[in-house]
């Protein structure tokens, strides 16, 4: 829902600037459309002509911005032949081709970049910005919104810039970056209040903004006062668009509450606005967000009616990023009414898509749905396969987002040092001040010759300070990153705890089914397979360079400190640094809950310790 909600908002970020030119009706274009001689006005008329057509009558549309792109050639005309390409992108968009529309929007940008009318040219990367979310090109997306955002500043244009924001914002909550994405939309609606003519429809979005925001951070509280305020606003304007979408958001609240009534209700509203307005993408999303109610409430046949429904309409329209989620979505609901083979058809088509287009996270998704599938439908061998791939790509997206982190890993490793030379540089500063005082003193009584000297002593006590500040300010940001990245660590070994689970759990059913099937030496062999993934030290080895790169030297003090400690006991010491529940411990170090208990008790002894509270405190303080 997070995913296909945050898609559908960075295209409405655009349709919002778009329907501000649809000012006039068809027949009165037509009108002066006729009476014009071929000249620039005439472009222009062909423009507005495929804006108030291209989703009414988009062949139509295609024509007339077709005579428009010849016209601007013939004349020589670049700002409407780079907006004709601009069109024509936007076409291929909703055919959809996304080779074609991706060549015009670059071929649009190209044209526009070297006109001096810049203001078309900030509308195209906006719309190539939307078309490249849209598409799963965050990286790009976000380029192009640096780019809008430099084009507004030398606009001087508060509300382009805005509008840059927005998009920027909605583009970190697709990533999952929601501290960027509330500090993108705060300075969004500052930029608001400070505009002399007020915008209470960016204003809305704004709220929109920061209520989806908490929404997804899981503050659900304070999600719904800014939604409701917001749908207000949009009421008040009668916005048909932004009230369709904002009812989709307070539906979406309402099932994280697990609200399903209310979300349902909501979801209903919306889908009924979206019919009226003939608009396919929100139709889509609001099917296949009922799909999934219903399925929460049990109701599968029509949660799968409702979810073939909205991927129809999402293949239709283009969003392969909609296809892939609407697809395994459907997996899961076929699972969950017992028919194996359709959830294995469709999470295989999700993972098809995903790896076309390298989109890890719903890939994963994907191969995790139909090793649930292949488990179902009793084909272990392939939900073992698959499960080590869901782990693979889990693994390989925890150090995709390791690599972009590198260098602040390496700040991280000089913090140690830095924070010693900072108490240094303290105790300096005290002793320089109890000289500048006593020299202040002196200098008094020498007179005003050694002036020059006790300024010279400040200005290099002040820089002196400014430095300590500075660093100080950078031992605050390299906290901060400590903490996400501990964070990060601890997501790994939850992953690794549950992996070994599920491999448990593979292991007890193949056992099961080899005594229920004495003659057939398949089980053991899974069996054994299972064994070798479970004991496998490969993964306990990344898990391990992980933790060294968080907890830097920690292995090295406990081996220094108690040499009698054993490896195995070390790893028990690591995780419990982590401070783990001793189950999530027994998953990932493949012992019983016994085993644990005993391992503790073992270590408190060797260690001298008389309590369990008295290992944690050693642990937390080495």
């Amino acid at each position: 829902m997070k995913t296909r909600l945050t898609l559908l908002i960075s295209a409405l970020l655009c349709f919002t600037i778009l329907d501000a030119q649809e000012d006039k009706k068809l027949d009165s274009l037509l009108s002066v459309y006729a009476t014009q001689s071929d000249d620039t006005t005439k472009v222009k008329t062909l423009h507005q002509l495929f804006i108030h057509l291209r989703h009414k009558d988009a062949r139509q549309a295609f024509t007339y911005n077709k005579e428009s792109l010849s016209l601007s050639k013939k004349l020589g005309y670049p700002l409407g032949e780079g907006t004709a390409y601009l069109n024509l992108a936007y076409y291929y968009r909703f055919l959809p081709n996304v080779d074609s529309a991706r060549f015009y929007f670059e071929k649009s940008v190209r044209i526009l970049k070297k006109n001096t009318e810049k203001e078309r040219w900030w509308f195209t990367l906006n719309e190539y910005a939307t078309f490249e979310t849209l598409q799963g090109n965050f990286n790009k997306a976000l380029s192009l919104a640096d780019d809008g955002m430099q084009i507004a500043s030398e606009l001087k244009s508060g509300t382009r810039l805005i509008d840059n924001l927005q998009r920027k914002s909605t583009i970190y909550m697709d990533t999952g970056d929601f501290k960027m994405a509330m500090e993108t939309a705060l300075e969004a609606s500052r930029i608001i209040d400070t505009l002399v003519v007020q915008n209470p429809k960016r204003k809305a979005i704004a709220l929109a903004d920061i209520g989806r925001i908490e929404m997804l951070r899981g503050n659900y509280e304070r999600s719904l006062e800014p939604m409701q305020e917001s749908l207000g606003i949009f009421e008040k304007l009668n916005d048909e668009v932004w009230i369709a979408t904002v009812l989709i958001e307070i539906g979406n609240l309402y099932w994280y509450l697990k609200d399903y009534d209310n979300s349902q209700k909501k979801y209903e509203e919306s889908l009924e606005i979206s019919y009226q307005m003939k608009r396919d993408d929100f139709v889509a999303a609001n099917l296949a967000n009922l799909g999934l109610i219903l399925q929460d409430k049990k109701q599968y046949g029509k949660a799968i009616e409702y979810l073939e429904k909205g991927n129809t309409i999402a293949r239709k329209i283009g969003s392969i990023n909609n296809v892939i989620i609407n697809h395994n979505d459907l997996g899961t609901a076929y699972f969950s009414n017992r028919d194996y083979l359709s959830s294995i058809k469709n999470h295989s088509v999700a993972i098809r898509l995903a790896d076309s287009i390298a989109a890890l996270d719903i890939l994963a998704d994907g191969y995790f749905g139909r090793s649930q599938a292949y488990e179902g439908s009793g084909d272990y061998a392939k939900a073992l396969l698959d499960q080590r791939e869901f782990q693979k790509i889990r693994d390989s997206v925890f150090n995709e987002n390791k690599s972009r982190q590198i260098e602040e890993l390496k700040t991280q490793y000089e913090t140690e040092k830095k924070e010693q030379q900072i108490a240094l540089q303290e105790k300096d500063i005290a002793v320089l001040e109890k000289e500048a005082q006593i020299s202040y003193q002196q200098k008094l009584l020498l007179g005003g010759g050694l002036g020059f000297s006790l300024v010279a002593l400040g200005l290099g006590f002040y820089g002196f300070r400014q430095k300590i500040k500075r660093n100080r300010l950078e031992k605050e940001k390299i906290n901060a990153e400590l903490a996400f990245k501990r964070k990060e660590l601890t997501t790994h070994a939850l992953q690794l705890a549950k992996k070994n689970e599920t491999l448990e759990g593979l292991k007890q059913k193949a056992n099961a089914l080899k005594e229920a099937d004495s003659g057939n030496t398949g089980y053991q062999q899974l069996i054994r397979a299972i064994n070798f993934d479970l004991q496998d030290d490969n993964n306990w080895e990344n898990f391990a360079r992980y933790f060294e790169e968080v907890h830097k030297d920690f292995n090295s003090k406990v081996k220094t400190k108690y040499p009698q400690v054993t490896s195995n006991e070390l790893r028990l010491l690591a995780l419990l640094k982590m401070n783990l529940s001793s189950k999530e411990i027994a998953n990932i170090l493949n012992i019983s809950l016994d085993g644990i208990k005993k391992a503790r008790y073992r270590l408190r002894k060797k260690l001298d310790i008389t309590t369990e509270d008295s290992l944690q405190d050693l642990v937390l303080s080495l």
